[in-house]
């Protein structure tokens, strides 16, 4: 069913199916943009307080007595997992080898040493390109598989950051949590004025427990570089990487915020209807605590090509041009887009889900994409390229000129944005983006390494739902980072973009 973009959308649900998280979504008229409440509103009600955004970041190299204390405890069930792991697969060899049994037994590992490790393991999934294959394919199934906490737990942190009873805030909470993450798990509830929403709860208590795991997994990655892989792979960076992340993840206000954001720029080009963001409902959030809007539907990558007639290639198009246009145009983009949090809607809309995870490039960086795609797109020009490289300051030490420095760039670049989406593999473009680094001998910038990260999810999407699709030369994708020169191709061929 395909709804008309002008009209009003409101309502859903979360629940788990067979262990998957599936989203309800339902359509409500006549709803007010600014709910009713009985009173019982939290801290954020009347908008952000100073201060609220702030992220803590306290010393990630301070290693004391819990440091210690922590750094022994996960040592020591390390190797006795993957040991036993090891000593299993001895007695009874399996399908895989030594190595996969011993990459099972560190997962194993991982989920026993809490949230932190949970979100390690799942960073290691979802950058495969990084990390050994094996470790990273035992690690997939860390981003599905994470035990929920009490609900009385939940009740009193939403009780304690807004300030009133469960009851008084809500019609109705439910107890079992519908989804649960390494930071914090989902509730469902209904409003008072009749809406049901979703309440992220963060876990009672994770800040101060991450923060002491990640100073030891710290220590324990400088002391690894002694050995070559690690070296290479930069393990201190890696948990720096985590840290920062952690840290910003763990303020709810933030996660609200960018998503608020997001949303919000959607419209601001009046053409992307099919593509929304769950609302933010600002009266029921505070510092641990995110209320929002229910939906419905299904992964993208659960969609079946050709099934209920849908243009599945259209969806990863509209996905992907709203997701580029955050990154090139707005600002904060969604750092994040695995099948869990990418939706068909079952009114047809694509939707972009959790927020924990948002990059934003500086000015200067999005003027650098901007060129890398305009040359790859419109003009091949990648000179263009190179003086936007200089801006940065990246190669403004080199000895060669524009032309020289746009010509390394269009070798790195211009072959994996004209391939086929389906065909660009993430190892390849992390590994492109080390070698310019190399050439120009400088560090890989973390902006554009996150960035590289989504197109691989979006290579996945594009492999099953749009074969033959070439995103770095679809001008539906980037009809409105380049609006002049769009219109003009499009009068030119004649040929009409889709809605």
């Amino acid at each position: 069913m395909q709804v008309p973009c002008t009209k009003s959308r409101r309502g859903g649900a979360w629940w788990t199916e067979w262990g998957q998280v599936v989203h309800e979504y339902t359509l409500r008229e006549g709803v007010s943009d600014r709910p009713d409440h009985t009173g019982a509103v939290g801290p954020y009600a009347n908008g952000l307080p100073s201060g609220a955004l702030d992220v803590e970041t306290p010393e990630l190299d301070r290693f004391g007595p819990a440091e210690l204390g922590r750094a022994v405890v996960v040592a020591a069930v390390l190797i006795a997992f993957v040991v036993w792991a090891i000593v299993r697969w001895t007695v009874r060899p399996r399908n895989h080898g030594i190595v996969e049994a011993a990459a099972h037994g560190t997962v194993d590992a991982f989920e026993h040493l809490g949230p932190t490790f949970v979100k390690l393991g799942q960073l290691i999934a979802s950058s495969p390109g990084l990390f050994p294959v094996a470790l990273a394919d035992a690690c997939l199934r860390m981003l599905d598989d994470v035990p929920t906490f009490p609900s009385d737990q939940a009740r009193a942190v939403i009780e304690e950051d807004l300030g009133y009873r469960i009851d008084e805030l809500f019609a109705s909470f439910d107890d079992v949590p519908l989804a649960a993450a390494s930071v914090a798990q989902v509730h469902g509830c209904v409003l008072h004025d009749g809406r049901r929403a979703v309440v992220k709860v963060q876990r009672p208590g994770i800040a101060q427990r991450m923060l002491v795991d990640l100073r030891a997994a710290y220590m324990g990655a400088k002391l690894l570089q002694i050995f070559e892989f690690f070296r290479i792979a930069n393990t201190p960076g890696i948990i720096r990487d985590l840290y920062n992340a952690t840290m910003t993840e763990l303020n709810a206000a933030v996660e609200a915020d960018r998503q608020d954001r997001f949303r919000r720029n959607i419209s601001a080009f009046g053409d992307n209807c099919y593509v929304t963001v769950p609302e933010v409902y600002w009266q029921w959030c505070g510092p641990r605590v995110i209320c929002m809007e229910r939906l419905q539907g299904k992964p993208l990558d659960r969609v079946v090509p050709g099934q209920d007639d849908l243009d599945t290639a259209l969806l990863v198009r509209r996905g992907v041009k709203v997701w580029m246009e955050a990154v090139l145009c707005h600002g904060p983009f969604h750092g994040d887009v695995h099948a869990g949090n990418l939706w068909l809607l079952e009114d047809g809309r694509v939707a972009l889900l959790d927020f924990g995870i948002v990059g934003e490039l500086p000015d200067k960086w999005r003027a650098l994409l901007r060129a890398l795609f305009r040359a790859a797109l419109l003009d091949g020009d990648f000179t263009a390229v190179a003086q936007s490289v200089r801006a940065l300051g990246v190669a403004a030490n080199l000895d060669v000129d524009d032309a020289a420095v746009g010509r390394q760039v269009a070798e790195t670049f211009g072959p994996l944005l004209g391939q086929d989406v389906g065909e660009l593999r993430l190892s390849e473009l992390i590994g492109a983006l080390v070698s310019l680094g190399r050439k120009w001998n400088t560090s890989t910038p973390e902006e554009l390494v996150l960035f590289g990260k989504q197109l691989g999810y979006f290579e996945r999407y594009a492999t099953a739902l749009a074969p033959g699709w070439v995103l770095g030369r679809d001008s539906f994708v980037f009809r409105n980072v380049f609006p002049e020169e769009i219109a003009i191709r499009l009068a030119e061929s004649g040929v009409s973009l889709p809605d």
